[in-house]
């Protein structure tokens, strides 16, 4: 009997014991249950930029943009470790035409609305291309400019050997728009199909002067020099961007696009001389 009632009292206690250590327990899952959680959540949070994101982005770009956007690929691929970034610089309407086609690309970067229209009238544009920066005309000549070239007008000095970008892409349409606004006419000894020939043949001093964009003319500094010539604010291009219906690898395409449009991509876009929109 004793031995019975003392047997009661013991397994209230022990039973008490249990139940504390199995809260205690609860508690202790509970906890490191949300700790767990908060430590997902951190790990996904610092991994966003890369969620998703892997293999290949190939990016067909306006030449004029190759120095830049070779910066900006080396920031994509440090902000997306594994991934590649493949760039195809040319006249931006070899590149719409290569787009339109069937070339595999998954951005296009190019230097007018007009370009990009052609990919757009295609439905080879995932969404409405936004513009990103702006670009200016200058004038390139030899270094030291001797023969004294301070204007527009003096390009249409005899004998003076100009190199203008082929009318059909974006810099030669910009270029036929300041000669119009100065009233200059002239005879270039080249058409070149993208910006960067025509200012490859100031550098190499096959030309005297040629019309580019005021970044080559940075790009290339010490190898030409520079003009500015107010005819240039009536041939300023709008450069649009925009990811690829059929790009095959989309969630590149729009980390890409992001990376552009973002403060960090628009700083490197100002450093090379481009315009803000």
């Amino acid at each position: 009997m004793t031995n019975r009632l003392l047997s009661r009292p013991g397994l209230r206690f022990a039973g008490g014991l249990l139940a504390a250590a199995l809260a205690l327990a609860g508690c202790s899952s509970s906890s490191s249950g949300s700790s767990g959680a908060s430590g997902s959540a951190s790990a996904s949070s610092a991994a966003s930029g890369s969620a998703g994101v892997s293999g290949t982005v190939t990016v067909f770009a306006a030449a004029s943009l190759k120095e830049s956007f070779t910066t900006l690929g080396q920031k994509f691929e440090a902000a997306h470790p594994g991934t590649k970034v493949v760039f195809n610089f040319a006249g931006s309407d070899a590149l719409a035409a290569s787009i339109v086609n069937g070339a595999p690309a998954d951005v296009f970067a190019a230097a007018s609305p007009a370009t990009m229209k052609t990919v757009t009238d295609k439905g080879d544009a995932a969404g409405q291309p936004q513009t990103f920066v702006r670009n200016q005309l200058e004038i390139a000549t030899v270094p030291g400019d001797p023969h004294h070239i301070a204007s527009l007008q003096d390009l249409a000095q005899p004998g003076l050997k100009v190199v203008l970008c082929a009318q059909e892409v974006p810099c030669g349409a910009a270029a036929q728009k300041a000669l119009a606004a100065g009233n200059v006419r002239l005879t270039p000894v080249s058409y070149e199909q993208d910006v960067k020939a025509a200012l490859t043949k100031v550098e190499l001093q096959e030309a005297d002067a040629s019309l580019v964009y005021r970044t080559d003319v940075r790009s290339a500094a010490g190898k030409v020099d520079g003009v500015n010539f107010p005819e240039a604010s009536a041939a300023i291009n709008d450069y649009p961007i925009a990811a690829l219906t059929h790009a095959p690898n989309s969630a590149g395409a729009r980390a890409f696009v992001a990376l552009v449009q973002s403060p960090e991509g628009q700083q490197v876009l100002m450093d090379a001389g481009f315009l803000s929109t």
